[in-house]
């Protein structure tokens, strides 16, 4: 039996190897566990698909890529980043910070990471380099900070996790906000330090006549965080309906209010969003097959009982766990990896007294984090076409930030209730 699961993880790992599709890889190999291994009937492997579509959570997910395809078509992302141009752009690397912000305030809206860099990074780091900062600096900034696109709610792999875990979805986001603003201000200062010791020139203080144009201006963007959470945590709607406001919200201030969308826009939007979410559903159904074969064969649980066997302190575990996540990150994406890994990982949590929710950041930072490792860091292939440099280049550019951003995750991991104070205070 031994062999059986060597055989299927053997040709796993061979497919994601190769250039087969991650939900070829997953749904092949899933197949071959299910019908010829276990013995089952290939009817159930097609309720598996059925089932793992039918479900009411993977509509937040579609709607957040469409809100996010919103703005990156119309005029929210420009005023985003012009806002916080305008909050700290005054300051010894003030354009940097302002880079890192924006992707706070885009990430509060999007949930993607691979969005943040396309929207915030496209735009940024030209503006970064013209403005004299040195490219290197700008690549590997604009690389990484997009990371909070997936740790400030709402995160679609977040969503994706609680899915599987059954955790409460708006406490789980509530995990996120302090770690987000922990990576904004160790990256901020990061900035800081460099670019002062740098010599950078420093843009003149604004005027408070500007500060206010350019927050009147901005005012109806950033409302659009303001009516997401407002409306999830004084209980006016739920997640899944938050996803769906939000929508309604940024179409209406493109069309009607900022005029920067026009109604043939539409569709254009509405039918790359539907591609996206297609792609995300189908690597969620592929993993759905692969999972059931995990647990005809109760394999999380099998591996549960060796690790506790042999891992006698929760933190030893953790530290472990970190050190898999982010060698898994290198090559496999944040989505799929959720999926396969949180069913195994789960058993373990309970054995350990791990709080789900915190081993949920912890999974999303370190599965985050992968977007900017090679080989396969997608975020590391958007940067470089952006200034036409090839991956050696810019995985040398992230390096400092990886350092910092692997330097919180650490501290996270081992500080469980700084990632629980929020979701206590709120919940109880």
């Amino acid at each position: 039996m031994h062999n059986s699961y060597l055989l299927i993880f053997a040709l796993l790992l061979g497919c994601l190897a190769s250039t087969v599709p991650v939900f070829m890889c997953l749904f092949f190999t899933g197949t071959i566990g299910l019908v010829y291994l276990v013995g089952i009937d290939p009817q159930i492997v097609v309720e598996v698909l059925y089932r793992s579509m039918d479900k009411f959570a993977l509509v937040v997910v579609m709607f957040f890529v469409l809100c996010g395809n919103i703005m990156t078509t119309g005029s929210i992302v420009e005023k985003l980043i012009k806002t916080a141009n305008v909050l700290v752009g005054f300051l010894p690397g003030g354009l940097a910070m302002a880079g890192i912000l924006a992707c706070g305030f885009f990430g509060a809206i999007s949930g993607s990471t691979v969005a943040t860099v396309v929207a915030i990074g496209g735009f940024m780091i030209p503006a970064l380099i013209d403005n004299g900062y040195e490219e290197r600096f700008s690549v590997g900034l604009m690389t990484t900070a997009p990371i909070l696109g997936v740790v400030i709610p709402p995160s679609i792999s977040m969503i994706l996790y609680a899915m599987v875990s059954n955790d409460q979805l708006e406490a789980l986001f509530l995990t996120g906000f302090i770690p987000g603003v922990i990576i904004m201000v160790a990256m901020s200062l990061y900035a800081y330090f460099v670019c002062k010791k740098m010599g950078m020139q420093q843009r003149p203080k604004p005027s408070l006549h500007e500060v206010i144009a350019v927050l009147k201006e901005s005012i109806w963007a950033l409302l659009l965080p303001v009516i997401i959470f407002g409306g999830i945590y004084s209980g006016l709607f739920t997640a899944n309906e938050a996803a769906v406001v939000a929508c309604f919200y940024a179409f209406f201030v493109e069309i009607v209010l900022h005029r920067d969308m026009k109604l043939h826009d539409v569709k254009r939007v509405v039918v790359s969003s539907a591609v996206t979410s297609a792609t995300l559903l189908i690597i969620v159904a592929g993993a759905s097959v692969f999972g059931e074969y995990l647990t005809f064969e109760q394999i999380p649980g099998k591996i549960a009982t060796v690790v506790v066997n042999n891992i006698a302190s929760p933190w030893i575990f953790l530290l472990a766990v970190n050190i898999l996540l982010l060698f898994i990150g290198m090559f496999m994406d944040i989505i799929s990896a959720t999926l396969i890994l949180t069913p195994i990982f789960l058993p373990l949590l309970s054995k350990f007294g791990i709080n789900s929710m915190h081993f949920g950041l912890i999974m999303t930072i370190n599965l985050g984090i992968g977007y900017c490792t090679p080989p396969l860091g997608v975020s590391l292939y958007i940067s470089g076409a952006t200034v036409d440099r090839d991956i050696v280049y810019v995985t040398r550019a992230v390096l400092p930030f990886l350092i910092i951003q692997i330097a919180i995750l650490f501290v996270l991991t081992f500080w469980p209730d700084l990632v629980l104070l929020l979701p206590r205070f709120v919940y109880g």
